[in-house]
């Protein structure tokens, strides 16, 4: 089977690979026809793991903390299939009784291995998806909206709060969609790139703020006529400074939604004396509880109560991954969601 594998830093290449078989009950195997690459794919393509294990040998404590990577061995070539885990196609053979062949599926690798023409999954780890309601590239958005479900489940009511979304990335995107959705007062929208605040806009943010070009806590301040926010979501992650930022954009007892994936396992320099004596609420959220997040997603994607048309800038076929990666870790082109098209793969 065809497949796609990171063989250095920033160089994926097209590869034969031996195609996966069913190992226990409980297992689907999917002929793969979409995947999307997604910010936490990005480190293991754009970052040196050499010198990242580099570092975290010379000192522990500054250690990044990069998924998939084992810290006593050469990391390249990486793992066949590495990394993409946004992924969708059809059940070819199945070992579990809620699914069979020919059911189209919204699917987690195991591994963030899912560059592979065939790939098996646990089948409590997929759902089922409709096939004609919305084109496969939106309703492959099931997934990421799955985990802003996931986090927004963990914030309460949010009916005429004032909300902060700190990163207009396609995660920012879509918790400023779901935020406005949920009844927020004011959906305030973050980043430092013009072409991701016009689409903010088409997300239903109330405001949006140019954080490289507006004194952000002050147009914060105007916009909530000087209480600031009750929520911000920190939706950037991969460095250590917005963390800080964020505490400046909520009002005292206001709360923190952690999203940005973090790189490092210690982050050095958090401003924990503002972060006690503004008595702020800090809540961490990672992935999903899949079946019931993503069959929500998958419903609002489908009824249209969700558009993520907006969010899919790029579909490329899966020979240009190397393209792919790069048009969406350097922000190239406008992009915001880049997807692959496996039933063309254009080998």
């Amino acid at each position: 089977m065809f497949a796609a594998q990171i063989v250095a830093q920033r160089l994926t290449r097209i590869v034969d690979a031996e195609e996966p078989t069913l190992t226990q009950d409980g297992q689907i195997k999917i002929k793969m026809e979409r995947g999307c690459l997604c910010g936490s794919d990005s480190p293991l393509f754009d970052y040196d793991l050499n010198e990242v294990l580099d570092e975290a040998h010379r000192n522990p404590e500054k250690r990044r903390s990069i998924p998939f990577i084992d810290y006593d061995t050469d990391p390249y070539p990486m793992r066949v299939g590495q990394s993409i885990h946004e992924c969708l196609g059809t059940i070819v053979e199945s070992t579990s009784p809620r699914f069979k062949e020919g059911d189209f599926v919204l699917a987690l690798p195991n591994a963030h291995d899912g560059l592979v023409e065939y790939m098996v999954a646990a089948a409590n780890r997929a759902i089922h998806l409709p096939k004609d309601a919305v084109r496969k590239e939106e309703i492959l958005m099931t997934q990421p909206l799955g985990t802003v479900i996931w986090a927004c489940q963990k914030l309460g009511n949010l009916l005429d709060q004032d909300v902060v979304i700190a990163g207009q990335g396609p995660m920012g995107l879509m918790f400023t969609h779901m935020i406005a959705n949920l009844g927020a007062k004011s959906v305030i929208a973050l980043d430092k790139i013009d072409s991701r605040l016009e689409v903010s806009r088409r997300m239903n943010a109330t405001h949006t703020v140019n954080v490289d070009q507006q004194d952000t806590v002050q147009a914060i301040r105007e916009i909530t006529n000087g209480k600031m926010a009750d929520i911000c979501v920190e939706a950037v992650g991969h460095q250590m400074k917005t963390i800080n930022e964020v505490m400046g954009y909520v009002r005292r007892l206001g709360t923190i939604l952690c999203f940005g994936v973090p790189d490092h396992a210690n982050y050095e320099g958090f401003a924990y004396q503002e972060f006690f004596r503004q008595n702020l609420s800090l809540i961490s959220s990672v992935g999903p509880d899949v079946v019931p997040n993503f069959s929500l997603a998958r419903d609002l994607i489908a009824q249209g109560r969700i558009d993520v048309s907006p969010l899919v800038t790029h579909t490329l076929p899966f020979a240009e991954i190397q393209h792919g990666y790069e048009l969406f870790v350097d922000r190239k082109d406008g992009a915001i969601k880049v997807v692959l098209d496996y039933e063309n793969p254009g080998l």
